[in-house]
């Protein structure tokens, strides 16, 4: 398993991670919540998504063959998902709209579908399609230390980057996600031709 571990693969799968998690860009939505006098978990939250998150990894193949689609449908869905969310981040708009009706702000909206969410679990397979597995664990681990710490620190952390900083970082990795699912379609739009023209 260790043999198949690439520093590389690692580092842009975290920087994938990271972007679609976005806690920096929750941090607003988290101190809106504490506000509104909601209990907010950092440890239970990042746990849960954790648990959620490496579920999804490994059953996600699973479920797959369930309704007999293949990894490259999914990374192409996916990619077009992680693309809808990185105009949400770039251009200002909502199109994912979250609207449960659970109240209690750890699990709703805080594990799920912030952390937890479908472009989270749409991303770890669709990483799969083109990453060893244990680079994108580590990639995770990495990226559930940073969200605890994060949303530990949520209110210290807007004073430091200020508003404005929030803003940019968003803008930021929004582009990049943006890229990340532009080769991410072409990569796997190329496998799924190639495939159907074989069969």
């Amino acid at each position: 398993m260790l043999s198949t571990f690439n520093f590389q693969q690692m580092i842009s799968a975290f920087i994938v991670l990271f972007a679609v998690i976005d806690i920096i860009g929750a941090i607003p939505i988290i101190i809106n919540l504490k506000e509104k006098g909601k209990d907010v978990n950092a440890l239970k939250a990042t746990l849960i998504s954790f648990a959620l998150l490496l579920g999804f990894f490994y059953a996600g193949d699973w479920m797959l063959q369930l309704f007999h689609v293949d990894i490259e449908s999914f990374a192409i869905a996916g990619a077009v998902v992680i693309f809808l969310m990185a105009l949400e981040m770039i251009l200002d708009i909502e199109i994912f709209k979250n609207q449960g009706p659970i109240k209690e702000a750890t699990l709703v909206p805080l594990v799920f579908p912030l952390l937890a969410g479908a472009g989270a679990f749409t991303t770890l397979l669709t990483l799969r399609a083109e990453y060893a597995s244990i680079n994108i664990i580590i990639a995770l681990v990495l990226n559930m230390i940073w969200v605890y710490i994060v949303v530990s620190m949520t209110g210290r952390i807007e004073r430091f980057l200020g508003k404005g900083g929030i803003y940019i970082i968003r803008k930021f990795f929004g582009i990049i996600l943006l890229a990340v699912s532009v080769r991410l379609f072409t990569a796997n739009i190329t496998s799924l031709i190639d495939a159907l023209q074989k069969a």
